[in-house]
């Protein structure tokens, strides 16, 4: 089995329950807004990580990260975007078994059409009313099994 880290929308802040509930990750991806590149080396001390730029990520840093990526986790494909509303392809037919996106900050699990649709929610700064949360994908060759995990907040 292994476990894949997804977080998102840290805006420049990594909050150490965040650190504390993608520990024992054997991976971890970020879908965008990161904020600030310090956000993924902490993150990078946990695990391997890869990450695509959100709608606020600028600069000369921001560019070495892609706008998608394609992550291979124990022969299944995961398809990484920030905004879920720009995805241009059609997930079941390309062969991902999980989209990956974030943007919203609204955590979310949703089936479409055989495909698994992730978004962690944010797990830095807290928007409206809405959680503050990461998600864990545990894969192994007989599926993929995703939670929601809502901080506590100290």
């Amino acid at each position: 089995m292994t476990i894949v880290g997804v977080i998102s929308d840290t805006h420049s802040l990594l909050r150490p329950e965040a650190v504390e509930a993608l520990k024992g990750s054997d991976l971890i991806v970020h879908a965008g807004d990161i904020g600030s590149p310090g956000i993924i080396d902490a993150l990078s001390e946990i695990a391997p990580v890869f990450a695509v730029r959100g709608n606020v990520d600028k600069g000369e840093w921001a560019s070495k990260f892609p706008q998608d990526e394609v992550v291979e986790v124990a022969d299944k494909y995961l398809y990484v975007l920030h905004n879920v509303n720009e995805i241009d392809l059609d997930p079941a037919a390309a062969g991902f078994e999980v989209v990956v996106s974030g943007h919203s900050h609204k955590p979310g699990i949703e089936r479409r059409g055989g495909v698994l649709f992730v978004n962690p929610g944010s797990a830095g700064p807290r928007r409206f009313t809405l959680p503050v949360a990461i998600a864990k994908l545990h894969v192994s060759s007989q599926g993929i099994d995703v939670c929601i995990h809502e901080l506590t907040l100290l």
